[in-house]
């Protein structure tokens, strides 16, 4: 809700490439969903980031049967004329939430009604991506990405640690272990040892998780808390 009167600041920081949460194209139904009225200010956020040249701009789109379901083939088109990576994610059990006790909505199926957009052709993967399975639809600007993280999910390729917003290293976002980054640092760690922290993460980091569609293990941190 912030990134258009921070927008500056962020490109001047050394920030190239933003992620941006929009789950709706309806300003009432983006309400329901955040409890906030703010789909203007999050819209003309996506749109000075464009205009400030980040690249890429990924929204990150969570499916929800029966709540934003129907709107999937509208969020899909905004990749066509506009260079968006939209990128639809199954709902992860994280937390508390009034949504979780829906069916869930899977990547299979959240293909297949895409699909009405016609043929998803399939972008060659580089050393840096992240987990999302990447298409673009034929002439498009931009692209389609899933992350199929309860139907399929990627661990044995996984390879991102989480800096949190309490200052926090988790090495998944699907466990609530955590390293502390923040502590160290305000104490005045070497290098050396904050060195050592980001290797303990990653030596922590899972083969797998247990958050499979049908079973009750859940992620007990908030997602708002971990932020990142």
């Amino acid at each position: 809700m912030l990134l258009e009167e921070n927008i500056d600041r962020i490109k001047a920081a050394g920030v190239t490439r933003i992620n941006i949460s929009l789950d709706t194209l309806q300003p009432e139904r983006y309400r329901d969903i955040t409890g906030t009225d703010a789909f203007a200010r999050v819209w003309a956020g996506i749109r000075a980031a464009e205009a400030a040249g980040f690249s890429p701009i990924k929204i990150n789109v969570v499916a929800l049967s029966g709540v934003n379901d129907d709107e999937l083939v509208d969020l899909a088109r905004l990749s066509i004329e506009s260079p968006l990576h939209v990128r639809f994610i199954e709902f992860m059990p994280i937390g508390q939430s009034r949504l979780g006790a829906r069916p869930p909505l899977l990547v299979p199926e959240i293909r297949e009604r895409i699909g009405a957009l016609g043929a998803l052709v399939p972008v060659a993967r580089t050393e840096m991506d992240g987990p999302a399975q990447r298409y673009r639809l034929e002439g498009a600007r931009g692209e389609i990405g899933f992350i199929p993280a309860i139907s399929h999910h990627f661990c044995s390729r996984c390879n991102r640690l989480r800096l949190t917003a309490s200052g926090q290293l988790r090495p998944c976002l699907l466990s609530d272990r955590q390293e502390d980054l923040k502590g160290p640092l305000r104490a005045g760690c070497s290098d050396d040892e904050l060195a050592e922290i980001f290797f303990a993460a990653t030596r922590h980091k899972p083969t797998d998780h247990n958050l499979a569609v049908g079973e009750p293990a859940h992620v007990c941190c908030q997602m708002r808390s971990i932020g990142g």
